[in-house]
């Protein structure tokens, strides 16, 4: 890592403790299996949109270069790559990394162990953070190392948890501890990111918000969905100024 890093030692070691169970569809990962449709359904959606892709093309992303920062055991990578586009992956987690390139090793992913503030001068059209920023040492410095990496005329995707009292009660105390969605310790709840700072970090980087759209527990179904509700998950998109 470089001599200024986001890393946070003590995040990575918890998540390279659980790095063996990232495809357990029923282990500590689970409600990131269960969340995953959703998740990609937006990041479709929004590059589709920004890009003028047309809807329902069978590659929609064909041609498109991606970069997944905090890519895990490769859970949003994989599915990307099935849709056309050409998926770099980094995470600082190498347990993790080793877990991503042994699932997709036939789906041509490039995985990467390293921080986006040591990929040096690459730029990709799209670029990724889901459920990252919540976990850095440096949020100002990660958002500016990851707007570099964004073409002119480009596209960030994010996502993480917004800071307030419905998001300590639900998306920390009962995940962690009630229901046991993740592993307690997963999250701390100080380092949530409410949508009106994540705005402010992201123009301060150069880029501008284009939407903000929460995600949303529906309890009889048993299932998550877009909303209107950024009190607990949320996602957004934001455009990098210039490009034709």
């Amino acid at each position: 890592m470089g001599a200024e890093s986001t890393v946070s030692g003590a995040e990575i070691g918890h998540f390279d403790a659980l790095a063996r169970q990232w495809w357990d569809e029923d282990g500590d990962f689970k409600a990131l299996h269960r969340i995953n449709p959703v998740r990609i359904q937006y990041i479709r959606d929004q590059i589709q949109a920004h890009f003028g892709i047309e809807v329902g093309a069978p590659k929609p992303l064909k041609g498109l270069s991606i970069l997944d920062i905090g890519c895990g055991g490769g859970l949003i990578a994989e599915p990307l790559a099935r849709l056309g586009a050409e998926v770099i992956g980094i995470d600082a987690s190498a347990d993790a990394i080793g877990i991503a390139r042994s699932h997709g090793a036939k789906l041509g992913i490039q995985y990467q162990n390293t921080a986006p503030e040591d990929l040096g001068g690459q730029r990709f059209d799209c670029v990724l953070s889901m459920e990252v920023i919540e976990h850095v040492e440096d949020t100002e410095l990660f958002m500016e190392a990851t707007a570099a990496l964004i073409r002119p005329g480009g596209l960030f995707v994010g996502a993480t948890l917004n800071r307030t009292l419905k998001s300590l009660a639900l998306g920390k105390i009962a995940a962690e501890y009630v229901l046991g969605w993740v592993p307690p310790g997963t999250h701390d709840w100080r380092k949530f990111v409410r949508p009106s700072e994540f705005a402010s970090l992201l123009r301060r980087a150069g880029l501008q918000v284009s939407d903000f759209t929460g995600i949303s527990f529906r309890a009889l179904e048993g299932d998550w969905t877009l909303s209107r509700d950024l009190g607990i998950n949320y996602m957004l998109a934001a455009a990098k100024p210039g490009g034709e």
